[in-house]
C-alpha cells in the first residue's frame, strides 16, 4: 500500500472512532444543525488562517471554538431562538470565509479540497493532531458521559439531580468544535455533519444501550471509510464524497436488514 493511501486509511478511521460517540450524542440530542454551523465557521477559519499566516488547521480549530462559545452565549438570551443564533452564525460566518478567501494573495486556496475533503492529502502532522486531540475529546468526553446522558434524557431531571447543565452543555459544544475543526480536511464543510450522524443512525438500529451505540457508530464509520477509499481509488471518484455515500448505502442496508436481525435474536 501506498504512504499517502496508508495515512488516507489511518486518518480516516481514526475520525470515524473519534466521531462515533459524538455522532451518537448529536443524533439523542437532535443537534445536526449545530454540526452544520461548526462546519460552515471552519470555513472562515481556513481563510483568516491563511491571512495571518497560521496554519489553517488551528485557524479552523479556533473559530469553531468561538462560535461554540458564541452559541452559549446567544442561547441565554430568551428573546433570540437556539435556531435563530444557529442560522445566523451558520451562514454568516460561511459568507465571511468566502469574502475573506478573495483577500487571501498570493495563495492558491483550493476551495474544493475544503468544501468535500482531501483525504488523500492526509499528512502525518494530520494524523497526529487527530490522534492526540481525538484522544483528548473521548477522555473528556467518557468522563462527563454518565451526566451528559441523564442530561440527555432530562434536562429538569438532571438539574434536580444537581448535575451542572450548562457547563456540560458547553463543554460538549466546545469538545464538538475541537473535533470538527479537526475534521475537516477530511470531508469537508459540506460533508462532515454527514460522517457524524449516518453511522450513528446505522448503529442505532442494533444498539440496546448508549455504549453499544457510541461504539456501533464508530465501527459503521470506519466501514464507511474504508468503503469510500475504496471507491475511490478503484473508481476515480471524489473520497470524501464516496465516504459519506458509503455510510449512506450502510444506513440503508442497515434500515433494511434490521427487521429480520432482531427477528434472529429474539429467537
Amino acid at each position: 500500500m501506498d504512504d499517502f493511501l496508508f495515512r488516507a486509511v489511518l486518518g480516516g478511521v481514526l475520525l470515524a472512532v473519534v466521531c462515533g460517540p459524538f455522532g451518537a450524542f448529536i443524533v439523542w440530542r437532535r443537534m445536526a444543525f449545530f454540526g452544520d454551523m461548526l462546519a460552515h465557521t471552519a470555513l472562515l477559519g481556513v481563510a483568516l488562517g491563511l491571512l495571518i499566516g497560521v496554519d489553517v488547521r488551528i485557524g479552523m480549530i479556533a473559530t469553531c471554538l468561538a462560535a461554540a462559545l458564541i452559541l452559549a452565549y446567544g442561547q441565554r438570551q430568551s428573546r433570540i431562538g437556539s435556531d435563530t443564533v444557529l442560522g445566523m452564525l451558520a451562514h454568516s460566518t460561511l459568507a465571511l470565509g468566502m469574502v475573506a478567501l478573495a483577500f487571501v494573495q498570493g495563495v492558491a486556496v483550493d476551495l474544493m479540497a475544503y468544501l468535500f475533503g482531501d483525504i488523500l492529502a492526509v499528512n502525518t502532522g494530520d494524523i497526529l493532531l487527530l490522534a492526540v486531540g481525538g484522544a483528548f475529546a473521548l477522555g473528556v468526553l467518557a468522563w462527563m458521559w454518565r451526566p451528559l446522558l441523564a442530561l440527555t434524557v432530562s434536562p429538569e431531571i438532571a438539574a434536580a439531580e444537581s448535575i451542572p447543565v450548562e457547563r456540560l452543555r458547553l463543554i460538549f459544544m466546545l469538545l464538538m468544535a475541537l473535533v470538527i475543526g479537526m475534521a475537516i480536511k477530511i470531508v469537508g464543510v459540506l460533508l462532515i455533519t454527514a460522517l457524524l450522524i449516518v453511522p450513528a443512525a446505522s448503529a442505532r438500529f442494533f444498539a440496546r444501550t448508549p455504549e453499544q451505540m457510541a461504539i456501533g457508530a464508530g465501527l459503521f464509520g470506519a466501514a464507511s471509510v474504508l468503503a469510500g477509499i475504496s471507491l475511490s481509488w478503484h473508481v476515480d471518484t471524489p473520497a470524501g464524497p464516496s465516504i459519506v455515500i458509503s455510510a449512506a448505502f450502510l444506513f440503508v442496508l442497515t434500515a433494511g436488514f434490521s427487521p429480520l436481525v432482531k427477528r434472529l435474536v429474539e429467537r
